[in-house]
């Protein structure tokens, strides 16, 4: 539909029309040497073309309006997880396939739009049920966003109601009617379904760790139940119990962590009479057994309030085994005290006045192990130098400054929550030797000191490297009212922790200095994902450096090896292994540099996904429930005939869009054609009949 509109007032069109009439008057009202007819059709022309010149001064613009009719469209979504494959037979599910089909056409020569997906979001022709997951809330929000805007007028959720993924699909709104078609069998089976296994992921070496398998059981009653695990095929343990009338029985192991490295266990629950599904009752886990815990041992002259702060938040992680040393008070194991014996030492007040730690610190600050130096008041700051400690202070003269902390945005060894800062701020003060002191120029600072308001250039914590190992320097104590105030603030100490945590990680990890590195992405994949290993070529100076050819050799448990080999780039320094089956695989990683070939040893573990094996009882009643919430309604497998019928006779309009666009009239190209015809006519009579 077209519309002319003017800036002015249409009136001035006659004003115009009497324009162009008066012009062409004037101009054919005398004698003239052509007949009358042919001046007739000389005063039409000039008449309209002035006409026409005057309009488009009005500046008028044609509006047009342009509707464009979207058909309804209709998605069938279809649940294909393995579930569904296990409920139906080849021969079935071909026919439902079919039905679909006939279902789908049907639409189609209605004049709607059909289309099918999976629970992914991707189109599918045709179906295929090996999905290892259903996610039936996520399918149907893929649909309702990708249609967003779109006339989508209703979702056929083809599945058997079982969801293993996600959130349950009735407890989130859809826009639009949901009709369920449900197939599978609703049949309660027989079963024993080892529902979950609680373990811990990591043991320690030569200690027991605790396995509770949980067993769900379905139809059974007064039943002797059984739980084993096994090791390399070997039965290491079983427990049994009766049923009795319960549904839901634990099975508590203890078992020993012997060997090092990731460790396989499979858990089986006992069958029982009447089961059909069997592929519920086993699972495997995985057990990474380390060696031991890393040591973190203080050494300290005299109790401090500082050193219960420290090892309350060291403690936390079930990977550190903190041990206090004071002299008199709480010994350690003399073995602890010996170069090498722990990952990091703590030394609180650091070249104590006494020497009660002087000792311990001559033996211990040149060994191998990482440094924790904390400086205090009952430090002798005079003997730091003599025994090589490189902080130097100017003034001895016993006068401490309040300071609080503030973190050092620079530094890029470890990062720290954004509000960290905030809480610091408000932390009490911690005292800190006066005056000026040196500190090397390798240090890296991670905390400065505030004095008042003004954040002064001085380091009141800092790290530096020392071949192998770390040194840092804590300057000040007073460390615990810290922690009681962002407590007491805030209800928990997580800055606190999260700083003084990542310090302790960062000293007692030592420095990689290996020109060749090759790890996995992350210690445990899916067997329906690929395995990543990313491998890293480092120069004389540890710069990256690419173009090796990395060789990988992939073992399985069974021992059968898999060669691979890429060439290290700046975008490809990942290598994707897929089609890895369950378990736990070795692999050496090796590359040469400098002619000299360098290796690398590692381990990954594969997972399978068995979520679709839980549980193959139909849910028809989470999908009535879905269609009802709706406006859709439920049909059964062997109902799409009338599922089909339903549709037809739903109501479906098209969405119409209408789209108005602006042009002005002088830019339009048959404006200027016709502009140009009348007056080149004009012209081109009277220059024929000798008027020019």
């Amino acid at each position: 539909m077209q519309r002319l509109l003017f800036e002015s007032s249409p009136l001035f069109i006659f004003l115009c029309a009497g324009a162009g009439l008066g012009y062409a008057y004037i101009l054919y009202r005398s004698r003239y040497t052509w007949s009358k007819q042919t001046n007739r059709i000389l005063f039409a022309l000039r008449a309209v073309l002035v006409f026409f010149l005057a309009v488009l001064l009005l500046g008028p613009v044609l509006k047009l309006i342009t509707n464009q009719y979207e058909k309804p469209a209709w998605v069938y979504l279809v649940d294909t997880s393995a579930s569904v494959a296990e409920a139906l037979d080849s021969v079935n599910r071909d026919k439902l396939i079919r039905d679909l089909n006939e279902s789908q056409q049907a639409i189609n020569d209605m004049g709607y739009e059909s289309r099918v997906f999976d629970l992914t979001g991707n189109e599918i022709s045709p179906a295929v049920f090996n999905a290892p997951a259903s996610d039936l809330n996520r399918g149907i929000q893929h649909v309702v966003n990708q249609f967003e805007g779109r006339n989508l007028a209703g979702i056929i959720l083809v599945s058997d109601g079982i969801y293993n993924s996600g959130a349950s699909p009735v407890y989130t709104p859809v826009r639009v009617p949901v009709y369920a078609l449900g197939v599978g069998d609703t049949t309660a089976r027989v079963d024993v379904v080892l529902k979950n296994v609680a373990f811990n992921k990591v043991a320690y070496q030569g200690n027991k760790f605790p396995v509770r398998a949980q067993v769900l059981l379905q139809g059974i009653a007064n039943q002797h139940v059984s739980v084993s695990i096994s090791k390399d095929g070997k039965v290491i343990s079983t427990l049994n119990k009766e049923s009795l009338n319960k549904s839901f029985l634990e099975f508590d192991f203890q078992l020993d962590a012997k060997e090092k490295g990731i460790q396989r266990f499979d858990v089986s629950a006992g069958s029982v009479p009447g089961e059909t599904n069997l592929r519920n009752n086993t699972t495997s886990i995985f057990i990474e057994v380390v060696e031991g815990k890393k040591k973190i041992v203080m050494i300290a002259p005299a109790p401090h309030p500082d050193i219960k702060a420290l090892k309350t938040l060291v403690e936390k992680n079930s990977n550190y085994e903190f041990i206090v040393h004071i002299p008199g008070v709480a010994e350690a194991d003399a073995a602890l005290l010996r170069p090498g014996a722990a990952e990091l030492f703590i030394f609180h007040q650091v070249i104590d006045h006494a020497g009660k730690t002087t000792a311990l610190f001559q033996s211990l600050y040149k060994s191998n192990s990482s440094v924790l130096l904390m400086i205090g008041s009952n430090t002798n700051l005079r003997q730091l130098a003599a025994y090589q400690v490189p902080v130097q202070f100017e003034s001895f003269g016993g006068q401490w400054d309040d300071v609080t902390p503030v973190v050092n945005s620079s530094f890029r060894d470890f990062s720290f929550s954004e509000n960290t800062n905030g809480i610091f701020a408000r932390y009490p003060p911690a005292d800190v030797p006066f005056g000026k002191f040196t500190w090397p120029v390798s240090a890296n600072v991670l905390l400065y000191q505030r004095i008042g308001s003004i954040t002064t250039d001085r380091p009141l914590l800092m790290a530096w490297p020392d071949n192998n190992r770390k040194i840092a320097v804590l300057i000040g104590e007073g460390l615990w009212r810290w922690r009681l105030n962002e407590f007491a603030n805030t209800g928990n100490t997580v800055a606190f922790d999260e700083l003084f945590s990542k310090l302790v990680q960062y000293l007692s990890t030592l420095e990689d200095k290996r020109k060749f590195r090759s790890f996995p992405l992350q210690n445990e994949f899916s067997d329906a994902e690929p395995v990543v290993i990313e491998s890293q070529v480092y120069n004389d100076l540890f710069e990256l450096v690419y173009g090796n050819t990395v060789k990988l050799e992939v073992r399985n448990e069974s021992g059968a090896v898999s060669n691979y080999s890429y060439v290290i780039s700046p975008g490809s320094a990942r290598y994707r292994i897929g089609g890895l089956k369950e378990g736990v695989y070795r692999f050496t990683a090796s590359a040469v540099l400098n002619d000299k070939t360098e290796t690398v040893s590692g381990q990954f573990l594969v997972r399978a996904q068995n979520l679709e094996a839980q549980n193959l009882t139909a849910d028809f009643g989470l999908l009535r429930r879905l269609a009802q919430q709706s406006g859709g309604k439920f049909y059964q497998a062997a109902q799409i005939n009338q599922l089909t019928t339903g549709l037809q006779q739903v109501k479906a309009a098209s969405l119409i869009h209408t789209e108005e666009t602006f042009n002005q009239l002088i830019n339009l190209k048959w404006v200027f054609f016709l502009l140009l015809a009348l007056i080149s006519a004009e012209w081109f009579l009277r220059k024929y009949l000798g008027g020019y």
